[in-house]
C-alpha cells in the first residue's frame, strides 16, 4: 500500500526527544522552544513567533488578539478546514464565505470587498496547498476599510508571494506542523506569525493563561499575575524538541518534496494535454512548497470511481475539504456572499495524491501509471 501521508523524519529528532527525556524539563517554552521560535524570526523575518500545540490555537489566539466580538463578521473561503472558521466563530463572529478562484483553490481577491460591511473585522486568506493568495490585492482592501489581516498559512511554510514568505505579509499568521504537512512537531503543532508589533506584548500574555509569567522569566516584573484573558497556548519541550529536528534539515525535505510535485507534474503532463485532468496552476509571483499534488476530473462520479480504482491497487488518494457553508453548522449560522460559482463544483473534483518527504520515484511513476490506465480503461 502507498499510503497518503507519511510525516517527515529525518532521524535526529530521536535524538532531541531522548535529550529532552533526560533533562527533567518537558514542559514549554524551554530550550528547544526557544531555539525554535528564534528559528522563525529569522527565516521569517518576522518581529515574534509563538509556537502552539496545533494551528488551531494560534488562530484562535490570532482571534483573541484582535478582539473578535459577537456579530462581528469575518472573510474567508468555504473551502477549508473548519479550524479557520471555528477560531472566530468561538468569538462570536459571524462567517462570511466569499468563493474561490479555481486555478487555485485560493479565495477570490477580486470578490472580497463586495462581501465587505459596516460590520466586517477581518479577512482571512488561506493558501490553499501552499500557493499565495493574492496578497497585494487583500492588503490593499484591509487598508481601505481598516480591516485585520490573518493568513492562515496552514499549509504555506516555505513557499512565498513575491519573495514574501506566506504568513508575514497579514497581521498575523498562523503555520501548521501536524503530521499531514511538510514539516511536523510531532503528530500536531502550530505557530503564531506576529507581524504587527502592538500584538506582542498581549500576545505573551495569552498564551500564558492570561498571566504576565513571559515578563517575569525575562525579569521585567518581580511577581507575576493574572492579567487578561488567555489559555493554555505552550507546546510541550517534546513537540518543539522533534520540530527542532525538521527546522535543521528544512532545506533538504523542502527540495525533497518539490522533486516528487515536479515528477508528478511531468508524468501528468499528457493526461492535462488530453483534456483528462487538470493539474496545480502556480501563478506568477508565487512559489510553492510542494505541499500538495492534486489533480481534478470531470465530477463527482468520476472521481469517486477514480478513486475506488486507486485503491484497488494499493494507493492511498483522498479527496478534501467538503466546503464549510454547505455543513449542517454552516448552513445554519454562516453566509456565502454571492454565487457558489466554484467552490462546491471545483471541491467535487478535486483528488490528492500521495506526497511525503522520502517518497520514491518509482512510487510516484506508478500512481502516475494507474492513472493512466484508468483513463485508458474508461
Amino acid at each position: 500500500m502507498i499510503p497518503f501521508n507519511k510525516p517527515a523524519f529525518v532521524g535526529s529528532e530521536k535524538q532531541h526527544i531522548l535529550d529532552i527525556l533526560g533533562s527533567g524539563k518537558i514542559s514549554g517554552d524551554g530550550a528547544f522552544g526557544h531555539q525554535c521560535q528564534d528559528w522563525f524570526v529569522k527565516t521569517l523575518g518576522a518581529p515574534k513567533t509563538l509556537l502552539t500545540p496545533s494551528c488551531t490555537h494560534a488562530l484562535e489566539m490570532a482571534a483573541l488578539l484582535i478582539d473578535v466580538q459577537a456579530g462581528d463578521e469575518i472573510i474567508m473561503p468555504s473551502y477549508t478546514f473548519v479550524s479557520t472558521a471555528n477560531a472566530f466563530v468561538l468569538r462570536g463572529a459571524k462567517i462570511v464565505f466569499v468563493d474561490v478562484d479555481p486555478d487555485t483553490m485560493n479565495i477570490n481577491a477580486d470578490l472580497i470587498e463586495a462581501a465587505i460591511t459596516d460590520k466586517t473585522k477581518a479577512i482571512v486568506p488561506v493558501h490553499y496547498a501552499g500557493v499565495g493568495c493574492d496578497m497585494d490585492k487583500i492588503m490593499q482592501l484591509a487598508e481601505r476599510y481598516q480591516l485585520y489581516v490573518i493568513e492562515d498559512a496552514a499549509q504555506g511554510m516555505m513557499s512565498t508571494f513575491k519573495q514574501k514568505m506566506l504568513g508575514t505579509i497579514g497581521h498575523l499568521g498562523a503555520y501548521s506542523f501536524h503530521e499531514t504537512k511538510n514539516y511536523t512537531s510531532g503528530g500536531e503543532g502550530g505557530l503564531l506569525i506576529i507581524n504587527d508589533t502592538q500584538f506582542i506584548e498581549r500576545a505573551e500574555i495569552i498564551r500564558e493563561k492570561g498571566t504576565n509569567r513571559s515578563q517575569f522569566f525575562r525579569g521585567m516584573v518581580d511577581k507575576y499575575t493574572w492579567t487578561d484573558i488567555g489559555s493554555s497556548y505552550l507546546p510541550s519541550e517534546l513537540q518543539c524538541a522533534y520540530l527542532w529536528g525538521q527546522l535543521e534539515n528544512a532545506e533538504i525535505i523542502n527540495q525533497d518534496r518539490l522533486n516528487s510535485w515536479q515528477h508528478y507534474a511531468q508524468n501528468m503532463t499528457h493526461l492535462q494535454e488530453q483534456g483528462h485532468i487538470v493539474c496545480p496552476h502556480i501563478p506568477e509571483h508565487r512559489q510553492h512548497n510542494a505541499h500538495m499534488f492534486y489533480i481534478k476530473v470531470a465530477d463527482l462520479q468520476q472521481r469517486t470511481a477514480l478513486l475506488k480504482f486507486l485503491k484497488q491497487k494499493d494507493i492511498g488518494a483522498v479527496f478534501h475539504y467538503v466546503p464549510l457553508h454547505s455543513s449542517p453548522f454552516g448552513l445554519k449560522h454562516c453566509s456565502f456572499n454571492g454565487e457558489d460559482k466554484y467552490t462546491t463544483a471545483e471541491s467535487e473534483k478535486l483528488i490528492r495524491l500521495p506526497l511525503w518527504y522520502g517518497i520514491t520515484e518509482d512510487e510516484i511513476t506508478y500512481i502516475c501509471e494507474m492513472i493512466y490506465k484508468y483513463f485508458d480503461e474508461n
